[in-house]
C-alpha cells in the first residue's frame, strides 16, 4: 500500500463499536434485533459517500455493495464478508472503547470495573503486541471486535481502492450480515443478488491467521417426560422429569467430550440450556466435531445415556430431535485450493507468517461454502471474544487491510 495512505480502520472501528448490535438467540424475527440495522444504515451512508453508489441495506438487515472491476481480464467476483452483530454472552450496550497507545506489556486494568484485568498470563498473544496500540472496552461490556474489526477492515479496503484506482482488481462484492452470533447469519441471504464466485470472511484472530476448516455442528434437544401428581399424594405415582434430566446430566462424560477438557481437533457434546417442570424437562445441546461422521456417534451416546436413565424411572420416557447447524468448510475448500493459496501468499507478503489452525466454532463462511460460495476465514486481530476482556491491535487491523489489498491484486494477476 502507499506509504502516504492514512488508514481509516481504527477511526471506523471506534465509531462502529459504540452502536449496540447484540443479537438475540431467543428471537423469532430476522434479524433477531432491529438495532443491528442501525449499524447497517451507517455503513450504507459511508459507502455511498465514498462513491459506491449501489450500497444498500435490505429488509433482512444485509448490507450489499460493489466495487466495480477496473481490469479487462475475466476475474472471479470476490466477496468480503463480516458480521455486524455482537454476541449475546456479554452486554453490548454503552460500549466505551479505550485506546492504549504503545502497549508496554503490563496487565491492562479496565477503568469502569478495576476487577476486570486483561492479564498477560491469560492472553499470551499480548506478548507479540508490545509497542502496538491496543483497543479495549472499559470493563462493563464486551468491545465488539468480533466482528466490527472485520467490518472496519472491509470498509477501509473499500476506501483505499476508491482512492487508489491504480490498484488493478476484478469486481469486489461487500457483504455485511446480521445474526452470525446466533447461527443465522446467512439464513435469508440472496445468493443470486450477491453474485460472487469466491468469498472470504474477516472474522479470525491473530495476525496471519487463515482458517480453512471448522467444526461440523448439530443442535440436539432431548425431552424427558415424567408423570405429574399432586405432591401431597404422589407416592408411587409421580415421576419427576427434572430429576430424570438431572441424573442424565450427571452421566455425561467428564474427562472427554466436554468443552472444558478438549482442544485442537477433539469434538464435544455441550449442554447449553435446561428448562421444564416435573412433568416435562428439556435439555438442549450443541454437538461438535471436525469429522462430520462422528457427530452421529456423539448423538448416539446422548441417546444411549438418556435411554439408560429412563429405564431407572418406570413410566418416564424420552424423545430426541437433531438439527443440522453447519458443516466443516474443509469439505468444500479442498476442491478449490487456489482460494486458500492466494490468501496464504497475501499473508506471507504482508505479515510474514501464516497461522493455519482449525476453528473450534463456525463462521458465516462455513455455511456460505455449502451454499456454493467457497469461503475461508482471514485474520482481524480480534481476541478474547465475547467477553469484557476483548481487545484488538490497531496495527493488526491495518495489516489485514494490507492483506486484502494485495489479495485482490493476486486474483487479478492470476486470472
Amino acid at each position: 500500500m502507499s506509504s502516504l495512505y492514512q488508514y481509516t480502520v481504527a477511526s471506523r472501528f471506534l465509531r462502529y463499536v459504540t452502536i449496540d448490535t447484540q443479537s438475540d438467540p431467543r428471537s423469532n424475527s430476522f434479524p433477531s434485533t432491529e438495532k443491528q440495522k442501525d449499524l447497517g444504515r451507517l455503513l450504507v451512508e459511508e459507502l455511498q459517500a465514498a462513491g459506491i453508489s449501489d450500497a444498500e441495506l435490505d429488509d433482512h438487515g444485509y448490507v450489499y455493495a460493489t466495487i466495480p472491476s477496473n481490469t479487462e481480464k475475466d476475474v472471479p467476483v470476490i466477496c468480503f464478508c463480516s458480521h455486524m452483530d455482537t454476541a449475546p454472552d456479554c452486554s453490548g450496550t454503552g460500549v466505551k472503547p479505550i485506546v492504549h497507545p504503545r502497549y508496554d506489556g503490563k496487565d491492562i486494568v479496565l477503568p469502569d470495573d478495576p476487577a476486570q484485568v486483561i492479564r498477560l498470563e491469560d492472553h499470551p498473544y499480548l506478548k507479540e503486541k508490545i509497542g502496538d496500540d491496543i483497543i479495549t472496552a472499559s470493563g462493563t461490556t464486551l468491545l465488539g471486535a468480533d466482528d466490527k474489526a472485520g467490518v472496519a477492515i472491509i470498509m477501509d479496503l473499500a476506501n483505499y481502492l476508491v482512492m487508489h484506482p491504480e490498484i488493478i482488481h476484478g469486481t469486489i462484492r461487500i457483504l455485511f450480515t446480521p445474526d452470525e452470533e446466533v447461527g443465522r447469519g446467512v439464513e435469508k441471504l440472496d445468493m443470486k443478488k450477491l453474485g460472487a464466485d469466491v468469498a472470504y470472511t474477516l472474522d479470525a484472530g491473530e495476525a496471519g491467521s487463515l482458517e480453512d476448516e471448522n467444526f461440523s455442528a448439530d443442535g440436539m434437544i432431548i425431552h424427558f417426560h415424567g408423570i405429574m401428581a399432586h405432591p401431597g399424594s404422589a407416592k408411587g405415582k409421580m415421576v419427576n422429569a427434572l430429576k430424570v434430566a438431572g441424573e442424565f446430566l450427571s452421566l455425561l462424560p467428564k474427562e472427554k467430550l466436554a468443552p472444558e477438557v478438549t482442544e485442537g481437533r477433539e469434538g464435544f457434546v455441550h449442554p447449553v440450556h435446561i428448562s421444564g417442570n416435573a412433568e416435562k424437562a428439556t435439555v438442549e445441546f450443541i454437538v461438535r466435531d471436525f469429522d462430520t461422521a462422528r457427530l452421529g456417534e456423539h448423538e448416539f451416546l446422548l441417546q444411549h445415556l438418556a435411554d439408560e436413565v429412563v429405564l431407572r424411572y418406570p413410566g418416564a420416557r424420552s424423545e430426541y430431535q437433531v438439527r443440522e447447524q453447519y458443516r466443516n468448510m474443509k469439505e468444500v475448500l479442498q476442491h478449490h485450493p487456489q482460494i486458500v493459496a492466494y490468501a496464504e501468499e497475501a499473508i506471507r507478503r504482508t505479515v510474514g507468517t501464516v497461522r493455519k489452525l482449525p476453528i473450534r466454532g463456525g463462521t458465516d463462511g462455513a455455511r456460505l461454502s455449502f451454499m456454493g460460495l467457497p469461503c475461508p476465514n482471514l485474520f482481524t486481530g480480534e481476541m478474547a471474544l465475547h467477553s469484557k476482556h476483548e481487545f484488538v491491535s490497531i496495527q493488526d487491523m491495518q495489516r489485514s487491510v494490507d492483506t486484502l489489498v494485495l489479495l485482490v491484486q493476486l486474483w487479478e494477476q492470476g486470472s
